[in-house]
């Protein structure tokens, strides 16, 4: 018996509908996934004047395109479901006409107001009543930033309604207004204690109750799509909120034995590490590390720490290639960004903290790495293997960091760390694999690059009954696609050593 889910999965720069083909054998009970790629769509903020958005209609016209395709199919879906990254969202008026348009994280009109909101309440208060880390771009600092604008702040009332992402696509396909809690979870007014809005945080910043939707768990039905988006089909479809924030499906993909003491990576534009944890934990270690308590699957809670990620080798592939094409040359793949590094022969003696601000911006990304490694170790990267050995350097950073953050999560959970999960396309990159697992000194498993999706999918297929719970969606992930292990080198163990001294030091510890 086949059963057919149909997922939208919205990264940095695209957006996909993959449909899901979950195969059941009823005479043993085995289940099998299997992934087909319907349609893929591009997806970039743009810059209208001085704010950079995200096309929403034009993302629902691809919605409503991959819906039309699946239909032609011939093929009937037992459901649809959405994921998307964190913070960002759209508002609707009361008479359900959206009257703003999700603004990208990365726009710069967050500078400073963090700093502005610990006048109204203090960072310890802020953080014991969310638990979230501290980071520019959280939707507490968007709203803040709104506020203080008058052409914005005349949305922020009781009448309109705040939607993240995948509620705002979601209510283009149903109609039904909602907030799943995984997404709500990264906007820092969310208090994980009792997992709904922080009544304290939203009366310290003047944000109307009213704004916000009522909260839905993972594996709730939204609502069902609307006749219109696609007359083809004729049976009610139900829209399901999965565990909507993308690190959220990609940890419950995690291919990981029941009992197992586990770290998991989610590693793509970001780099989402972290642990499960039965209940959130808010304490000042945590806080001090800038961790998140982020909602899970079946009330966990994602106790994790954002980390820059491969966001720095697409910019530094971005800057490679408008020079190249400038002296008429091949543009560089991720592929050959990795020949370029393992064909290097003398590597520079240098570590970035990749999450230092000098990284966050877009453009420019190759002068940032040099002017960096020049300030902090007073050396030049060599013009005849500038691309490998920037690489270098910026997988070194990575793996650095991933230990940095391991090692963290330990002193905070007091329970060691036995092997680290890597989900997400950055499991594809095997030389960054095999300097994470020497700079760990443990482990590195590797599961399926498609893990988000996966994970959006199988979350479905549970709303549905046809997965029990988490641990069987982790046997058919593990079943249907395996899992590969890199294990550290002791030979490199000194080398690994001295360069996380390096990075101690950048980063003050």
């Amino acid at each position: 018996m086949k059963k057919y889910y149909l997922g939208f999965d919205f990264g940095a720069s695209s957006g996909r509908a993959i449909l899901g083909i979950l195969d059941i054998d009823e005479a043993t009970g085995k289940k099998n996934l299997d992934l087909e790629e319907v349609y893929r769509f591009p997806n970039e903020a743009v810059r209208e004047g001085n704010v950079l958005r995200w096309e929403t209609e034009r993302l629902f016209g691809e919605m409503k395109t991959g819906i039309t395709m699946v239909a032609e199919k011939g093929i009937k879906i037992e459901s649809i479901g959405i994921d998307t990254w964190g913070v960002d969202f759209g508002i609707i008026d009361k008479n359900g006409d959206i009257v703003f348009r999700p603004v990208s994280y990365r726009d710069d009109r967050t500078i400073g107001m963090m700093e502005e909101a610990f006048k109204k309440m203090n960072k310890t208060e802020i953080f014991e009543n969310t638990g979230l880390a501290f980071l520019q771009f959280n939707t507490l600092y968007q709203l803040i930033a709104m506020k203080n604008d008058p052409e914005t702040a005349k949305y922020i009332t009781q009448d309109n309604t705040l939607l993240f992402m995948p509620d705002l696509f979601a209510y283009y396909l149903t109609g039904a207004v909602g907030t799943e809690y995984t997404i709500a979870s990264t906007s820092q007014m969310i208090d994980p204690s009792v997992r709904t809005w922080s009544k304290k945080v939203l009366d310290a910043f003047g944000l109307p109750e009213g704004l916000f939707a009522p909260i839905q768990q993972p594996g709730e039905i939204r609502g069902y799509l609307k006749k219109e988006i696609c007359p083809a089909i004729d049976y009610p479809v139900p829209v399901i909120a999965v565990a909507s924030h993308d690190t959220a499906s990609a940890v419950a993909a995690v291919p990981a034995r029941k009992g197992e003491k586990f770290a998991y990576l989610s590693s793509g534009t970001w780099s989402l590490l972290g642990v499960e944890t039965p209940t959130p934990v808010c304490t000042e270690g945590v806080m001090n590390a800038n961790f998140s308590n982020e909602g899970g699957l079946n009330g966990t809670t994602r106790l994790l720490k954002n980390i820059m990620g491969l966001w720095i080798i697409q910019e530094c592939r971005k800057q490679f290639n408008i020079e190249r094409e400038n002296a008429g040359l091949e543009k560089l793949s991720f592929a050959d960004i990795v020949c370029e590094v393992e064909k290097m022969t003398a590597p520079v003696d240098a570590v970035i903290d990749v999450d230092d601000n000098e990284f966050f911006a877009p453009d420019g990304m190759v002068d940032r790495i040099e002017a960096y490694v020049k300030k902090h170790y007073g050396k030049d990267v060599c013009p005849c293997q500038r691309i490998g050995q920037i690489a270098d350097i910026v997988y070194k950073g990575l793996a650095l960091k991933y230990r940095w953050g391991i090692e963290t999560l330990e002193k905070i959970t007091g329970d060691k760390i036995d092997a680290l999960y890597i989900v997400g396309g950055g499991g594809k990159n095997e030389l960054l694999n095999a300097y994470t697992a020497s700079a760990l000194k443990r482990p590195v498993r590797i599961g399926a690059s498609e893990g988000t999706v996966i994970g959006n999918l199988l979350v479905q297929a549970m709303a549905t009954k046809d997965v029990e719970d988490i641990w069987e969606l982790r046997r058919i992930v593990a079943d249907s696609f395996g899992s590969k292990t890199y294990e550290f080198d002791p030979a490199e163990s000194e080398k690994w050593d001295n360069a996380y001294l390096d990075l101690k030091k950048l980063i003050g510890e």
